[in-house]
């Protein structure tokens, strides 16, 4: 029983793994992504003066007195 068990989880999950591996792949290369992997890669090269969490903050003070 566990030596089936074993072999059936096995077989299945390594299809399993491809499957989900091919898709991720395909997902990564797809050209109609390409726009947003590439604002993503360019992120840590923008230059701020400060944190984004000040930024957001100063939005939400801002939108707090405008209305």
């Amino acid at each position: 029983m566990y030596e089936s068990l074993a072999s059936f989880a096995q077989t299945w999950g390594m299809l399993l793994f491809i499957a989900l591996f091919l898709t991720a792949g395909a997902y990564a290369l797809w050209p109609r992504n390409q726009q947003k992997f590439d604002e993503a890669a360019r992120v840590p090269l923008e230059d701020h003066d400060r944190p984004a969490a000040a930024d957001e903050a100063d939005r939400t003070h801002k939108d707090r007195n405008d209305g």
